[in-house]
């Protein structure tokens, strides 16, 4: 019988090749079993979600996925699990978790149809939303009707609300569903009042600082971080009022339902023992109310 050459080279390259798909379709899990790295991505400029300063990273998103990590090394049963800190963008951010390059984005963002093609998301962990930020000597009738305080409650309410909205400038991001609700608004109440738009939260926060602007509507997380961040922090203050309520959380490879699953068990048990309301204080200061109602239908039994 005619048999040919042993070729030791051939037999490596063929186990090589028969390896890659198993590579290639490695999980979150196996992936950080291989590595012997969790990989935690996270937006750079966000305080108090996630942030770094003098070369340390921080965040209420940060302690977060440490939490998580010890359980991803715990149930690896990893001795020496590294944990490496990726800062990503807002643009390159989905694209990294899909593409493997970070195992979580730990800076909580909002879950859309849109980012759902390309990454998964684990139970939230914060609740964001539309949310107004005032000076801190604001008029006291606008920050009432901000607010929300019934400030009269007879058949004149319309025209009252309208009294302490009336004659102020206000300011939001152009061209977004914000600026179409705020116009709403204003049109159904008759409110006279100037509304002008810009291009980024630190433009708006900083109308108002400067008295251009009598109050800046915009995402709750982005207007707290702004003012953490920004000069005039003691002039201004975030109002408790929420008009749209928008849950956010982690981002998580899609499909990978072992470690979203993980990643879940985790989340759920520190609603159930306090853990997160503790991180909230540290880096959010205290709940609302309504959001520590949202604990129980956050947290998976």
């Amino acid at each position: 019988m005619n048999m040919k050459p042993y070729n030791p080279v051939s037999l490596l390259l063929a186990g090589l090749f028969a390896l890659l798909p198993v590579l290639a379709g490695a999980d979150t899990l196996e992936r950080v079993r291989m590595s012997n790295t969790f990989n935690l991505g996270y937006l750079p400029d966000l305080v108090p979600f996630s942030g770094e300063e003098g070369g340390k990273v921080s965040g209420y998103g940060i302690d977060l996925c440490l939490k998580i990590a010890d359980r991803v090394q715990k149930e690896l049963g990893l001795t020496d699990m590294r944990v490496n800190y990726q800062a990503v963008s807002a643009d390159t951010a989905v694209g990294a978790v899909r593409a493997g390059e970070i195992d979580i984005l730990c800076t909580p963002t909002p879950e859309t149809l849109e980012r759902r093609k390309s990454v998964s998301y684990s139970r939230p962990v914060y609740t964001a939303g539309l949310s107004v930020a005032v000076r801190e000597d604001a008029a006291p009738a606008l920050v009432r009707v901000l607010s929300g305080e019934a400030v009269h409650t007879g058949p004149t309410w319309r025209a009252t609300i309208n009294q302490g909205l009336a004659n102020h400038t206000y300011a939001t991001i152009e061209g977004g569903i914000t600026e179409d609700m705020i116009r709403d608004r204003m049109r159904k109440l008759g409110v006279i009042a100037t509304l002008v738009t810009v291009a980024s939260h630190e433009q708006g926060l900083q109308l108002v600082a400067e008295r251009k602007a009598d109050a800046f509507f915009g995402e709750r997380m982005l207007l707290q971080s702004g003012l953490r961040k920004g000069a005039y922090a003691e002039q201004m203050r975030v109002l408790d009022t929420i008009f749209a309520f928008a849950p956010v959380a982690m981002a998580v490879e899609r499909g990978d339902e072992d470690f979203r699953l993980l990643v879940d068990t985790v989340i759920s048990e520190l609603y159930r023992s306090g853990g997160i309301e503790q991180l909230h204080k540290q880096y959010l200061g205290d709940l609302r109310e309504g959001a520590r109602q949202l604990f129980s239908v956050y947290a998976l039994p």
